[in-house]
């Protein structure tokens, strides 16, 4: 298309040419005396500069226009830049599903920024208290305020309010072609934030494809919940059990080395782990302070569809864990030598609501030597339907030649997206993610986004021989309590980059009084052996949460 500066040469040489074509007409006429019409009348030149003027104008239009695409192109496909003196190849920066992401023209190098935000408002509809003598339930006014979260030997008055559940930000990308990497770091927390932790830190080989090896901190596999991405989980937060088998010698934070693979109908891993960085653990024990010696621990799961169809799939799987030497909280003693109870581990765990994480099912610090867990997985998805199973069973080996207690623990769980997507199943993951969202969150169009309805039984059962009510505990008892809950959800997708939870909960909990003596319970302000220190209540909760 002509630009300005070709214009008016353009236009000059059009009325040229007009005129010309009229001279030897004229000049015919001079020659032969005949009076010949001329090809262009003055009247048809003035007409024709009119034209000329108006094609201007609109090609003025049209260049704007253009201008205009231009740059709305420019801002949706990545911006290109030029070659430096060397001839290196250009970068490009884009936005990947709401991710800023910077990568190389060879797609060799890239690093895109992370990051999440979930705010968590919960109330507790619980009995209110009563007197201390006749509500046992309730931390009596001697322990103080302060001091009434952690006593663990009796049920408490739940604290309404809100939390910032995760508020996470980090870089993650590739190097080299063959590698991966991600710096994690998270300001949220349990019942109070954090002033900021590492969360994950880790570089992964892919070389080997489909073989990968990991290697920093993370979490290892273990399980459909456990690799469930917290930003598209059905509920809240994952069934108790599941948290108390992932947290042995897995979970967030845990400094590990893995060897996975998987395939179009495959997954396996395989982990060495050791001690969780922080204070994030929220299943089992191993304390997060400095420790004398630190856990040692293995992890593997197999997993797999090997029956799917267009539109249908099933999983099924099988993971454990081991903890081969549980991280010494004690340090020698006053001989030189570390007391077998040095090496304890504790399982304990909050309703699966996390504003008010008081933990109100614990077994409290058990001697081991080793400790392991085995689970089996089952899922069955056709179209937005999905149905999701788990069963774990923990165990725990003495070191105080006690019998070795067992646990276990199971969840149910089935989701529905009403508006027809359906839950995206991760074949690096063995695992389901978040709907996509076929139409996004439009008023003005009359587009709601995605809307999924979600519900729950979820069980664990903490309790080793505890005996009757009102006894003493035996020398092997562990009061550790049961814990059901009943969950409903609705989840509000509005786009890939934020929703909105609404949560119900149903939550049980059966619990006898671990003290093994009257005295032992007056000297440490707890309740009598064997007293019901259980209650059941009801929570409301809500998470608003985006993320990239």
């Amino acid at each position: 298309m002509p630009g300005p500066c070709f214009r008016r040469p353009l236009r000059a040489a059009l009325l040229a040419g007009a005129f010309a074509a009229a001279a030897p007409a004229v000049a015919q006429t001079v020659a032969t005396g005949a009076p010949h019409p001329s090809g262009v009348t003055e009247e048809q030149a003035l007409a024709l500069a009119a034209r000329l003027d108006a094609l201007e104008k609109r090609n003025a239009e049209l260049e704007a226009q253009v201008a205009g695409l231009k740059a709305q192109v420019a801002a949706i496909r990545p911006a290109h830049a030029a070659p430096d003196a060397a001839g290196a190849a250009p970068a490009s920066v884009s936005l990947t599903g709401g991710r800023p992401v910077l990568a190389s023209a060879d797609g060799r190098f890239t690093a895109a920024v992370h990051g999440v935000f979930q705010l968590d408002a919960a109330t507790y509809d619980q009995a209110p208290p009563g007197p201390l003598a006749d509500d046992l339930r309730r931390s009596g006014p001697a322990l103080g305020a302060s001091q009434a979260n952690v006593d663990l030997t009796r049920a408490r008055a739940l604290k309404a309010g809100d939390v910032v559940r995760r508020a996470r930000l980090g870089i993650d990308g590739k190097a080299f072609g063959d590698w991966s990497y991600r710096l994690l770091f998270d300001f949220g927390g349990s019942g109070v934030e954090n002033a900021g932790q590492l969360y994950e830190g880790w570089i992964q080989y892919d070389g080997f494809a489909p073989a990968h090896l990991k290697v920093g901190a993370f979490s290892p596999s273990l399980g459909l919940d456990d690799q469930a991405s917290t930003n598209g989980m059905p509920f809240l937060e994952r069934s108790a059990i599941a948290e108390l088998a992932r947290g042995l010698a897995g979970g967030d934070m845990r400094t590990a080395a893995q060897a996975y693979g998987y395939g179009d109908r495959w997954f396996a891993a395989a982990a060495v782990t050791g001690r969780t960085l922080g204070s994030l653990s929220t299943g089992t024990a191993s304390p997060t302070a400095q420790s004398f010696g630190d856990p040692l621990g293995f992890t593997g799961r197999i997993a797999g569809t090997p029956w799917r169809g267009p539109g249908w799939l099933t999983h099924v799987g099988l993971h454990g864990s081991w903890l081969e030497r549980p991280a010494d909280t004690v340090g020698p003693g006053a001989d030189g030598r570390t007391p077998a109870s040095a090496r304890a581990v504790t399982f304990s765990i909050a309703p699966e609501s996390r504003v008010d994480a008081s933990r109100l099912i614990n077994t409290g610090a058990i001697p081991a030597r080793h400790a392991g867990a085995l689970g089996g997985e089952f899922a069955a998805q056709r179209g937005n339907l999905l149905l999701q199973a788990e069963y774990e069973r923990l165990e725990i080996s003495r070191s105080d030649h006690q019998p070795d207690p067992r646990f276990d623990g199971f969840y149910v769980s089935g989701s529905w997206v009403i508006t027809g997507e359906a839950r995206t199943y991760n074949r690096q993951t063995a695992a389901f993610d978040a709907p996509p969202v076929a139409r996004l969150f439009d008023p003005v169009r009359g587009d709601w986004g995605a809307w999924e309805a979600a519900v729950r039984y979820a069980r664990a059962d903490l309790d080793f021989r505890p005996g009757p009510a009102g006894t003493l505990p035996g020398a092997a008892t562990i009061r550790g309590g049961e814990q059901t809950a009943l969950s409903a959800g609705v989840n509000w997708y509005w786009n890939a980059f934020a929703r909105v939870m609404l949560d119900y909960q149903h939550v049980r909990v059966d619990r006898l009084s671990p003290a093994a003596s009257m005295a032992a319970a007056a000297t440490l302000w707890l309740t009598p052996p064997g007293a019901q220190i259980g209650q059941s209540f009801d929570v409301w909760s809500v998470r608003t949460q985006f993320a990239f």
